[in-house]
């Protein structure tokens, strides 16, 4: 599988596993959601860190999840979405595109 598709999953998967900590706190089932998310997300990373540096993965792995779940929070959870997490939030985007054209 290439690497950085694994690693794109993953983080979406990560943004799953976060989903299912807030869904659980409605429901206790949700709890294997957060499981199976979070066996699936380690996993794809792992076969992203065979070829791609730990730092980088790890960066982005994180900023998917982050960008992810602010979006899921204020679509699915109708949490406040300021300007100014608007902004930052686009800035992490930024930045793991620039961490993926730099190939490190």
């Amino acid at each position: 599988m290439n690497p950085w598709l694994a690693l794109l999953i993953a983080g979406a998967f990560e943004v799953g596993f976060t989903t299912c900590l807030k869904l659980g706190q409605r429901h206790k089932a949700w709890i294997w959601g957060f499981v199976g998310c979070a066996i699936v997300s380690f996993g794809l990373l792992s076969v992203a860190l065979q070829e791609i540096p730990v730092g980088t993965a790890y960066a982005v792995w994180t900023g998917i999840g982050a960008v992810g779940t602010v979006l899921v929070g204020g679509l699915a959870f109708k949490e406040r979405l300021s300007a100014r997490v608007v902004l930052i939030v686009a800035v992490v985007v930024a930045l793991i595109v620039g961490l993926k054209l730099t190939g490190e």
